[in-house]
């Protein structure tokens, strides 16, 4: 099935990578279905897609209230009458330190980052099911291959085997399911961070996915190396950052606008 003429979701379509997104899918000649919540972002987003028309959908979301996400659904149904694509950008980062957190952050980001998705997901299945193809995106992090940043991680982790599961139970049904890790790029996330790679780079990997699913695809490519060896030697890893320096420097701009904002 061509790119052209398909309808996607977009989850987490305000931010970085997720705008980026809806650029790429609107530029393939999709129909795109924002979702993200109601603040200044999306209303930017809001005015940037006027020209596309009826091919841009906006739809003010909470992926952590059920309620809003089968809205969503439904209401890109009445619209587009079908779904063939769900791309799960939305994602909220963490302090590196698990001693850091409170527990609203624990639950928030297992709310967005890992059930989030899933509920998303288990909206889509049954329309794609019914139609015999589908294209789920869902992006985790290199941090899901390391443990090395608290909560985010272990969200990233859970995205992880989510996407192997889900990818297994519809093989079948004409579903392709992927998993997009990203490194660090340039967002709103990593803001303090200079010379990374524009967000651009992981909306043309989801572009690629939705048109050949994949397992995995990291992004940039230079961090294929690391992933591989984290992967092959976790003994090593955990010397590494279990070192005091390490840890040090990983939490030091947390902490830092943590001391900030107090």
């Amino acid at each position: 099935m061509p790119l052209n003429g398909r309808v996607a979701i977009v989850a987490g379509a305000s931010g970085g990578i997720g705008f980026a997104t809806v650029r790429a899918l609107l530029a393939q000649q999709m129909s795109v279905v924002l979702a993200a919540p109601q603040d200044a972002l999306l209303e930017a987003a809001s005015r940037e897609t006027e020209p596309f028309g009826e091919r841009a959908l906006i739809v003010p979301t909470d992926i952590t209230v059920r309620a809003e996400v089968d809205a969503l659904v439904a209401r890109t149904l009445v619209r587009f009458g079908r779904v063939d694509v769900l791309a799960n950008v939305a994602g909220i980062g963490s302090s590196p330190s698990l001693s850091d957190t409170t527990d609203d952050e624990l639950e928030r980001v297992l709310a967005v980052n890992l059930l989030g998705a899933a509920r998303l997901i288990q909206a889509v299945l049954p329309i794609m099911k019914a139609q015999r193809s589908g294209a789920i995106v869902n992006v985790g992090s290199v941090a899901g291959e390391a443990g090395v940043m608290g909560i985010y991680s272990a969200s990233k982790f859970g995205l992880r085997g989510l996407t192997d599961s889900v990818r297994r139970e519809v093989r079948s049904d004409g579903i392709g399911v992927t998993l997009i890790e990203p490194g660090f790029v340039q967002t709103t996330m990593n803001g303090t961070m200079r010379n990374l790679p524009p967000p651009e780079i992981v909306a043309d990997a989801i572009v690629a996915a939705i048109d050949r699913p994949r397992r995995r695809h990291i992004v940039p490519g230079g961090y294929r190396l690391p992933v591989f060896l984290i992967n092959t030697f976790p003994g090593l890893t955990d010397l590494v950052f279990g070192d005091a320096r390490v840890q040090w420097r990983l939490n030091r701009a947390a902490r830092a606008e943590r001391a900030q904002r107090a």
